[in-house]
């Protein structure tokens, strides 16, 4: 499916661009697109080898096990397929995770990782299996419980309440990610995707077994001594945690609110306290933490350099599109449409690029903001829909890119759909809370 719509974006844009007179943008995008494309994966080399040299960490700790174990009700239900113990549940895992807290440097890394673990159960090497597509789908929808990249883009346009988005994009992407589970359940079970679907190993048991034998000696835990200084440097980061927190709230004069100090602090400390809590609990479990980073860090800049190709060809495409002006040819005529669902007209150019260019919408949304105003109803809407839907072609092209996997059968529409569930949700969730 990715091959025919690769080749209906590129023919699209050229068309379009005869049409309107641009060819000279739509070649100079071409060339713009590429170097873009590889300059991003560069920017992801040193990310990837550090995140999945940290899992590493966790992996050696055993932790990633006891993640899984913890969640394991509903995986399970969800992925019934995959072994509960095996390290994709964890990956899995560590991704939705870091997706609810708006961690999406870190979310990357892990999702990569938990579609390279799938493909190593997949009996069809190069075919998207069932949890291939049903994971994508749950990371394409992204359930945010604080989407920080956002709260800091609303805050630098001179946002009075950058927060206010918090509750909209929760109830957008609770309804995006309940609908990515239904289409993704139902899809499967169509005969026009069903037909060469990639298939699980069935000998499930020897598999658990293996996973958990490799994990054994890892669960031995640290030295008395090492236990004893991991546990003394987590108590002294709290006391650090909270005298930030009580210097803060002094120097406001008690002018805000508990809430937003939280939101503060969590938006400045969560990523250092997830790296510093993982070398802790390293340390705590006895792992060699400097020889774990290394050796995954190996692993991440050779999966880094791999998705290149992918990225080069999704992104070409998608330059080639914005520049042959098809893109905003498709919101004048949809314009119509988007007034029948209360949807203001100038968030559509927001709505149309999010699944195609995480960028180019990110830019988008910075426009709509500086020109209507961060916090009127358009800007809430198009805040609400930066942080409730995902940049599917990208996530596709670099995920599945890892794994080497060319037929996706029904990931793509399980994630359009739930793109399409998110912007909607976003503009009625905004209607209710922010309409004068």
């Amino acid at each position: 499916m990715l091959n025919a719509i690769w080749v209906g974006l590129i023919v699209l844009a050229v068309f379009c661009g005869a049409l309107g007179n641009s060819m000279n943008a739509v070649s100079t995008a071409s060339i713009d697109a590429a170097k873009g494309a590889v300059e991003l994966a560069i920017g992801l080399v040193g990310v990837m080898a550090f995140w999945i040299g940290l899992m590493r960490v966790l992996e050696h700790a055993g932790m990633l096990n006891l993640i899984a174990r913890m969640l394991r009700p509903i995986m399970k239900r969800l992925f019934p397929e995959v072994p509960e113990t095996h390290p994709a549940m964890s990956m899995m895992i560590l991704n939705m995770a870091a997706n609810m807290l708006g961690l999406a440097n870190a979310a990357t890394p892990f999702g990569i990782k938990a579609i390279m673990e799938l493909n190593k159960l997949n009996a069809k090497p190069g075919t998207a299996t069932n949890a291939m597509a049903l994971f994508l789908a749950i990371n394409t929808s992204s359930l945010a419980l604080l989407p920080t990249g956002v709260i800091a883009m609303r805050a630098s346009l001179g946002s009075t309440q950058p927060a206010s988005i918090i509750i909209t994009t929760l109830i957008a992407t609770a309804c995006s990610t309940i609908i990515a589970i239904l289409s993704a359940k139902l899809l499967c079970r169509s005969p026009f995707f069903a037909a060469n679907a990639g298939t699980l190993v069935t000998d499930t048991e020897q598999t658990e077994k293996e996973s958990i034998d490799n994990h054994l000696e890892e669960k031995q835990g640290g030295t008395p001594m090492e236990q004893r200084i991991a546990l003394g440097l987590g108590l002294l980061l709290l006391v650090a945690l909270i005298y930030a927190g009580t210097q803060r709230y002094q120097e406001a004069a008690q002018a805000i609110s508990i809430f937003t100090l939280l939101r503060e602090l969590l938006s400045q400390w969560l990523l250092p306290l997830l790296i510093v809590g993982i070398v802790l609990i390293g340390l705590y479990r006895g792992v060699k933490i400097y020889d774990a980073v290394v050796e995954g860090g190996k692993e991440g800049f050779e999966v880094a350099l791999r998705i290149i190709p992918f990225l080069v060809a999704i992104l070409v495409a998608i330059g080639m599109l914005r520049a042959s002006g098809a893109i905003d040819l498709m919101v004048e005529n949809l314009r119509p449409l988007t007034a029948m669902i209360g949807m203001p007209a100038e968030t559509l150019p927001m709505a149309i690029l999010r699944p195609l260019s995480g960028s180019g919408a990110y830019g988008v949304a910075a426009e709509i903001m500086q020109t209507y105003g961060a916090d009127s109803l358009i800007g809430n809407i198009v805040s609400t829909m930066q942080g409730s839907t995902e940049t599917t072609f990208y996530v596709l092209a670099v995920y599945f890119g890892a794994a080497q996997v060319k037929h996706v059968r029904h990931t793509l529409a399980a994630c359009l759909i739930a793109d399409l569930t998110g912007v909607l949700a976003a503009v009625w969730a905004c209607r209710l809370f922010f309409a004068a």
